[in-house]
């Protein structure tokens, strides 16, 4: 087998799998120079009609051109390098993703974290947007299907079953082309699906129900169905999972489509409101609302609209004598105002002043202004705290730790300053041991470790001297160093071990 060459050009080193559609393969792409290594999947049609052959090489052309875009625009799609027909057999030649299966995974480490779920989700769910806006319907989502990539740990969707639904193509009694075969896995695929019917919540089904197999280590066919409503009987297998959780997943598998979200942002949406409530871009604190210190006895704002006992004549004569004594008046305050500003304190330029006195225009005030004579000066909200080149705002927190960010994006891309502007020691203490807490490394610090344990993806593992440090991904590795570096900058620490 390892002397195959496929095409004259794929060298095959070994057989990857094998089904009712054929054979894959990982093969060596001899024409170039690194010798790439690719998977070369052959497919080959159920009928072997000479008079569909035409029908079946026209749908696999159109799904490979399919596969090229989408793996082109998305890197957890495996890219489409090419796709050739020989001896009557069809073949694609993919990426070849190095990493483990989500099968393989649970086989290696168990059963998966609530967290761990949750990253997945976030991570998938993107990629079946953009999936489902080119009305693409992938129709064969499981844990086989998923695979971890090693050099970065993002989830990459493999397998779509388009091109296998090509290779079905048959001509019904009408003289039709049509397929004589349905896409997917039973157990992971709903009833519509199962009827030929797919829609995009099938593969939000597919996906929960992928998600229900990773948290609990049971099989679809191993799980009860309830038998008036037919939903999936599994709560009682993931007793380690919060009710949040539980409820996006339970929404995800509802048997009628109706019942489901109705796109993967939807549930892309409701995954982020539980796990990442404020925009990790933004300070988290409670916008405590800014009283000025008020006038004292301020003189009554004095109205001549249109009372009923004064003349039109005298109302206007009192209206004429109000503009000139209000425009006399303001006069008078503006400068006053000025000749004691040089000893007033010089405004910060970043803080906004609370109070800002009306323009009045006099062709359409009806209502003499009586300003008085002493207006004090904003008062600074004690929340702003200066620093070298640095305004943080001190957040006030609830006992309610649960409302912070979990940071899990701090494993998915580098952090910037635009991340850390505006927070204070706290929170960029949390942001930074947030990183070694999702791999389940415990605190010495009583505070950080209470922190930690009041969030429901939190599982400790590991002693901070047990800890392995081969946990951490480079990229995590520099969010940890960057925000230290930030911290001893500016001085912006909490705790202090």
């Amino acid at each position: 087998m390892t002397t195959q060459l496929l095409n004259d050009r794929y060298q095959v080193i070994r057989t990857l799998g094998a089904g009712g559609f054929g054979e894959t393969f990982l093969a060596e792409d001899t024409y170039m120079p690194s010798k790439r290594r690719c998977v070369v999947k052959q497919l080959r049609p159920i009928q072997n009609n000479p008079q569909i052959y035409q029908l079946v090489q026209e749908r696999f052309q159109r799904e490979a051109a399919i596969l090229e875009d989408l793996g082109g625009f998305i890197d957890q799609i495996p890219a489409l390098y090419a796709y050739f027909t020989s001896g009557g057999q069809f073949y694609l030649v993919q990426e070849w993703v190095e990493g483990d299966t989500l099968t393989t995974k649970l086989q290696k480490q168990g059963l998966f974290s609530e967290s761990a779920i949750t990253e997945l989700l976030v991570d998938l769910l993107p990629v079946l947007e953009y999936v489902h806006s080119k009305h693409i319907v992938h129709r064969d989502i499981k844990p086989d299907n998923i695979i971890v990539r090693d050099r970065d740990r993002k989830s990459v969707l493999i397998d779509f079953g388009a091109v296998r639904e090509s290779m079905g193509t048959v001509v019904n009694s009408q003289g039709n082309p049509t397929s004589s075969i349905v896409i997917g896995t039973p157990g992971y695929m709903p009833s519509e699906q199962a009827a030929g019917r797919p829609v995009y919540s099938s593969d939000l089904y597919s996906l929960g129900v992928t998600a229900i197999y990773l948290l609990t280590g049971k099989q679809p066919q191993q799980l009860e169905t309830d038998p008036q409503t037919a939903e999936i009987i599994w709560r009682q297998y993931a007793s380690h999972v919060s009710p949040m959780i539980l409820g996006i997943i339970d929404k995800a598998i509802a048997y009628h489509p109706r019942d489901r979200y109705p796109s993967a942002r939807a549930m892309l949406d409701a995954l982020q409101s539980i796990t990442n409530p404020i925009p990790p871009t933004q300070p988290h604190y409670i916008q405590q609302p800014f009283t000025p210190t008020p006038v004292a006895s301020p003189p009554p704002i004095i109205s001549v609209n249109s009372p009923p006992s004064v003349p039109n004549h005298h109302r206007n004569n009192l209206l004429l004598g109000g503009l000139i004594a209000g425009g006399l008046i303001g006069a008078s305050v503006i400068i006053s105002q000025v000749l004691t500003k040089s000893s007033q304190p010089v405004a910060d330029p970043n803080i906004t002043p609370s109070i800002t006195l009306p323009t009045v225009t006099p062709s359409v005030m009806t209502t003499p202004l009586i300003i008085p004579s002493s207006v004090p000066s904003p008062t600074v909200p004690p929340q702003i705290i200066k620093t070298p080149q640095k305004i943080v705002q001190t957040p006030i927190y609830t006992n309610n730790s649960t409302q912070l960010d979990n940071y899990f994006w701090l494993s998915k891309r580098r952090v910037t300053n635009a991340d850390l502007d505006g927070k204070d020691g706290f929170t960029l203490d949390i942001m930074r041991n947030s990183i070694f807490a999702r791999h389940g490394r415990r605190f010495d610090t009583p505070g950080l470790q209470d922190y930690f344990n009041n969030q429901p993806w939190y599982s400790p593992k590991y002693s901070p001297k047990e800890f392995p440090s081969k946990l951490l991904s480079k990229l995590e590795q520099q969010n940890v160093d960057d925000i230290a570096k930030y911290q001893n900058t500016y001085n912006l620490r909490y705790f202090r071990k």
